[in-house]
């Protein structure tokens, strides 16, 4: 209630003077006290603001009074606690000049010994420093004088000199040795002790791998080992040989080398293109440089795969470390593995380059592709012998290997074939010549069948288009692949001859008449069928001469199934209207009377039994038939199972129409009996002569 009761007094005064016009000023955060003097003096009020400002002094004494006659009690309690912290801060004061006395001793017992151990770790380590260049020179002049000896016993002593080296520059890596006299000299002779056992192992490789000698190349490979470049000097040799090789292939191609060639007088800047009349002459060089080319990228392929062979079966003698893990232990796939990728790469580029820049180049490759394809066969069955890597004939004998490393080995457990790889490089060739040789298989139908042309195709144009079929199939047979492209070419090829020749059919009903003489449609028509048919006899013919894949094989067979349904197609309506006519002949038997008692005519006066004039009408179609109709068509093999089924439907009606005859007498039924013989000698002959002449 006090503490209220203060509260409501202090407000009180605060709004008394806050109402009051003369102290509001003084509760402003911004209260100048010289302006308001100055103010005071300009008014010229100075005794009554004299006067008004000792009231107000005199109401603040009154309410401090108040308030610290309320909070005495309190007020005591705070000045006690003052002076009870001055107490603990003095004490504080005089344990921190205690302590920062402790520690000064503590310094000056520290610093002395601290000065001494410093000094001599320093001295200790240069001490170690000491001992150890000292060792490294007393170790450096032994293997010095060792080399010296190893040197001296020639290429035996070639591995040891190479290890002793490999010490030497361990024992001089990462120290500065020079100003030491007694190993100045030392260390200049034994940089070109180093070149000089570097320049032995690398001619013992080069000789090792020229002559195929795998002692002297794991001797070599050996002495780099112990020089520690083995990684190097493997990648930096068959770096070596895809430049080598890239190098003679841009040669081969370079259209210049070939003008060369031909003419050692030609001056450097002639055109790129040879003369009229030269052509065969530089396709001939063209070729021969690419077989020489064929024998350098299988030389190249020996000597990696020789070189893979040795890494795979070498160790080292003291750590019994296989080479080959050397060489893959910071690269998986390192270089020398992926040779042959590369190789194919190389000769893509290469090949491409060339064709784009000489036209020669272009259209020799494309127009002689089977050639060129020949040649990628040819070094590919030479390349087998290293898809085998497991022949003993092929491996070092000097140790065993956990794997054998060949040239193809990246692509053993993978789908992707190292022929592909190679003949791949040709693809932009290949396509090429397939165009081209569509184009050759398509120029003589497009020549027999010009547009708007009515004329069925003559013996000699079918002719012509087989052999150019023929020619094309014998020409890609150097590869099952190509062969494969050709034939569907060839596919392509007889399907647009058969719609060409089912655009020439005529399907108007003179040409299915069989009762008049023959109509031009009909004669059209049978020639061309007769056409097709010595296409489909003549290409088959080829096919069988030909040693092809069964794939090749296939696709011309499904072409040629499609032929022999158009000359199906196109008999069939003829056959039928034969057929027809004849069963209408047939039906002629309910007209004949087979009632009569006896002949009308004695058997033994007539030497042939007499028949009804039916047969007779049947035997002169059949005839017409034969000599005028079946004679134009020269497919008698194809006609023969249609014709004998023509024949037993005929006679299947014949027999039925018998069977229905009734009031037979004894002359009819010997009549009936002369009618079936004569059918079965019409159709015997048919069978035996007409069938044969078709």
């Amino acid at each position: 209630m006090a503490g209220e009761t203060i509260n409501s007094k202090s407000s009180t005064v605060l709004e008394t003077l806050r109402e009051d016009t003369t102290f509001e000023k003084f509760l402003e955060k911004d209260f100048d006290a010289k302006g308001y003097a100055n103010n005071v003096i300009q008014s010229r009020a100075i005794g009554e603001c004299l006067e008004k400002l000792a009231d107000g002094v005199r109401l603040l004494d009154k309410e401090l009074h108040s308030q610290v006659v309320t909070r005495h009690e309190d007020l005591l309690q705070q000045a006690t606690g003052i002076e009870t912290l001055e107490g603990v801060l003095q004490m504080m004061t005089s344990r921190i000049t205690s302590l920062q006395l402790s520690i000064e001793r503590i310094h000056q017992q520290i610093s002395d010994p601290y000065e001494k151990i410093r000094t001599r770790t320093s001295q200790l380590r240069r001490l170690q420093t000491t001992c150890d260049l000292l060792r490294r020179v007393i170790r450096i002049s032994y293997l010095t004088k060792r080399l010296e000896s190893q040197l001296k016993g020639g290429v035996k002593e070639t591995t040891k000199a190479a290890q002793s080296l490999n010490e030497l520059g361990y024992l001089m890596e990462g120290v500065d040795l020079s100003g030491i006299e007694v190993l100045d000299k030392d260390i200049d002779w034994i940089k070109n002790a180093r070149k000089e056992v570097t320049s032995q192992a690398q001619n013992m490789l080069t000789q090792g791998m020229e002559t195929q000698n795998q002692t002297q190349v794991a001797t070599a490979l050996q002495v780099f080992h112990n020089l520690g470049s083995l990684q190097q000097t493997v990648e930096t040799y068959v770096q070596s040989l895809r430049e080598d090789l890239k190098s003679t292939i841009a040669n081969t191609l370079d259209i210049q080398n070939l003008m060369y060639a031909q003419n050692t007088n030609s001056a450097p800047g002639r055109a790129a293109i040879p003369a009229p009349g030269n052509t065969a002459m530089w396709r001939a060089t063209l070729w021969t440089g690419m077989e020489k080319l064929m024998d350098k990228i299988y030389s190249c392929c020996g000597k990696v795969h020789h070189v893979l062979k040795v890494l795979s079966k070498k160790r080292d003698p003291v750590t019994h470390v296989c080479f080959m893990q050397e060489i893959l232990k910071e690269n998986k796939k390192s270089g020398i593995l992926t040779f042959w990728e590369s190789i194919t790469i190389t000769l893509r580029e290469e090949f491409t380059g060339a064709a784009q820049k000489s036209p020669f180049l272009k259209q020799a490759f494309e127009g002689e592709y089977p050639k060129l394809l020949r040649l990628y066969n040819e070094l590919w069955t030479r390349l087998q012998q290293f898809v085998n890597t497991g022949n003993p004939s092929n491996v070092y004998t000097g140790g065993v290997a956990d794997v054998v490393y060949g040239l193809f080995h990246l692509y053993q457990d993978t789908h992707t074939s190292p022929e592909d790889f190679l003949k791949n490089s040709l693809s932009g060739f290949e396509n090429a010549y397939l165009s081209r040789s569509l184009s050759r298989l398509f120029d003589p139908i497009n020549l027999v069948f010009p547009a708007g042309a009515q004329a069925p195709p003559s013996r000699d144009e079918v002719a012509g288009i087989v052999k150019t079929i023929a020619s094309e199939l014998n020409v890609a047979n150097v590869d099952a692949s190509l062969s494969v492209s050709v034939s569907r070419n060839v596919e392509k090829t007889i399907q647009l001859y058969t719609a060409k020749s089912e655009q020439l059919l005529v399907t108007s009903a003179d040409a299915y008449q069989v009762e008049m003489d023959i109509s031009g449609a009909q004669q059209k028509n049978s020639v061309i069928v007769n056409m097709l048919y010595e296409m489909h006899q003549a290409t088959t013919k080829i096919l069988g001469n030909i040693s092809f894949p069964k794939h090749a094989k296939e696709a011309i067979s499904i072409a040629l199934k499609d032929l022999l349904a158009l000359i199906e197609n196109a008999v069939e309506p003829l056959l039928l209207s034969m057929q027809k006519r004849m069963e209408e002949i047939v039906y002629k038997i309910h007209s004949e009377d087979f009632s009569n008692v006896q002949l009308s005519v004695n058997i033994s006066d007539t030497p042939e039994a007499p028949c009804s004039s039916y047969i007779n009408e049947l035997q002169d179609f059949i005839t017409h038939v034969n000599r005028n109709v079946l004679s134009l068509y020269n497919c008698g093999d194809f006609l023969v199972n249609r014709l004998n089924f023509m024949a037993a439907r005929v006679l299947h009606v014949f027999v039925r129409h018998v069977s229905l005859l009734r009031n037979l007498g004894e002359g009819g039924k010997l009549r009936l009996a002369a009618d079936m013989a004569q059918v079965r000698g019409s159709f015997s002959l048919r069978k035996g002569g007409i069938l044969r002449g078709v």
